[in-house]
C-alpha cells in the first residue's frame, strides 16, 4: 500500500512537472497573432525577455536611475519605449532591446549601443562618439542625426534613413546599408571599406576623402554625389547611377564599374587604371588628366568625353563610341 502511494505521487508529480514544460514551451513559441487574438501578447513577450536574459524596464524607470547616477544598463527591455529629449549621455546600452523606441532630440553622446536591437527606432538625435558595432539598426529612422566619429563597424542599417544625417569620419566598415537612404547625407572621411551599398541611395551625398575600399555599391544611386579625393579601390559599382558626381583625384584602380552611368560626370585626374568600364556612360565626362591604363572600355560611350591629357596606355577601346570626343593630343574623334 505504502508503495503504492509512492507510485501515485511521482506520478502525480511527474504529470505536473511535464504540464508546466509543454506550458513554457507554448508561450516561447507561439505565434505573435495568435497570442493577439487570445489576449497574451503581454505574457509572451515576457517570456520572451525572460527566454533572452533581458531586464524589463520602462522609459521613466530607466531615466530615475540615470538621474541617481546609474550608467550601466545591459540587456534592458525598452521597447517602444519613449525617451524623446532624454540626457542619457555615457550611458551603456549594451545588448539593450530599444526596437521601435522614441529617442527623437535625445543627447546620446558617447552611449555604448553594441549588439543592441534599435531596429524601426526614431534617432533624430545627437549620438556623437556613439558605440554602435554590430547594431540593428534596421528600419531606424535617422533623418538629420549627428553621428559624427560614431563607430558603426558590422552594424546592420538596411533600409535605414540617413537623410541629411551628418556621419563624419564614421567607421562604418563592413556595415550593411542595402536599400538605405542617404541622400545629401555628409560623410566626409567615413570608412566604408567591404560596406554593403546595394541599392542604397547616395545621391547629392558628400563622400570627400571617404575610404570605400573594396565596397558593393552595385545599382546605387551616386547622382550629384560628391566623391573627390576618395578611394574606391576594388569597388563594384556595376549598375549604379553616378550622374554628375564628382570623382575628382579619387583612386577606383581595380574597380568594376560595369555599365555605370558616369554622364557629365567630373573625373579630372581620377586613377582608374585596371578598371572595368564596360559599357559604361561616360558622355559628357570629363576626363582630364585621368589615368586610364590597363582599363577595359569595351562597349563605353565616350560621347563629347572630354580627355585632354588622359593616360590611355593599353586602354581597350573596343566597339567603344568616341563620337565628338577630345582626345589627349586635344585633337576631336571624328564624327560618325
Amino acid at each position: 500500500m505504502g508503495n503504492r502511494a509512492i507510485t501515485f505521487r511521482e506520478n502525480t508529480h511527474l504529470t505536473k512537472t511535464r504540464s508546466l514544460l509543454s506550458t513554457l514551451w507554448f508561450y516561447q513559441n507561439f505565434d505573435l497573432k495568435c497570442c493577439a487574438r487570445v489576449g497574451i501578447l503581454l505574457y509572451w513577450k515576457k517570456i520572451k525577455s525572460i527566454s533572452k536574459g533581458l531586464t524589463n524596464m520602462n522609459g521613466a524607470e530607466l531615466l530615475e536611475r540615470y538621474a541617481a547616477g546609474e550608467r550601466e544598463f545591459r540587456s534592458v527591455d525598452l521597447q517602444g519605449a519613449f525617451l524623446g529629449g532624454a540626457d542619457l549621455s555615457g550611458a551603456s546600452l549594451r545588448e539593450a532591446n530599444l526596437q521601435g523606441a522614441n529617442l527623437i532630440g535625445a543627447s546620446l553622446v558617447r552611449v555604448n549601443f553594441r549588439d543592441a536591437d534599435l531596429s524601426e527606432a526614431s534617432l533624430q538625435a545627437d549620438l556623437t562618439e556613439a558605440n554602435l558595432i554590430s547594431t540593428n539598426l534596421t528600419g531606424a529612422k535617422l533623418t538629420g542625426a549627428r553621428l559624427l566619429d560614431v563607430s558603426l563597424r558590422a552594424a546592420n542599417l538596411s533600409r535605414a534613413t540617413l537623410r541629411a544625417a551628418n556621419l563624419s569620419n564614421a567607421m562604418l566598415n563592413e556595415a550593411d546599408l542595402r536599400d538605405a537612404d542617404l541622400s545629401r547625407a555628409k560623410l566626409i572621411g567615413c570608412n566604408f571599406g567591404r560596406t554593403k551599398l546595394m541599392n542604397c541611395n547616395l545621391s547629392e551625398a558628400d563622400l570627400q576623402n571617404s575610404n570605400l575600399t573594396s565596397a558593393i555599391l552595385m545599382n546605387a544611386d551616386l547622382r550629384g554625389a560628391n566623391l573627390s579625393g576618395a578611394i574606391l579601390n576594388g569597388a563594384n559599382a556595376t549598375g549604379a547611377n553616378a550622374e554628375g558626381a564628382d570623382f575628382s583625384r579619387a583612386n577606383l584602380n581595380g574597380s568594376n564599374l560595369t555599365n555605370i552611368v558616369l554622364r557629365q560626370a567630373n573625373l579630372r585626374a581620377a586613377t582608374l587604371t585596371w578598371t572595368t568600364l564596360r559599357g559604361a556612360d561616360l558622355t559628357e565626362a570629363n576626363l582630364y588628366r585621368a589615368k586610364l591604363c590597363w582599363s577595359n572600355l569595351t562597349g563605353a560611350t565616350l560621347v563629347d568625353a572630354v580627355l585632354i591629357d588622359a593616360n590611355l596606355h593599353e586602354i581597350n577601346l573596343k566597339n567603344a563610341d568616341l563620337t565628338r570626343a577630345i582626345m589627349p593630343n586635344a585633337g576631336s574623334s571624328s564624327e560618325r
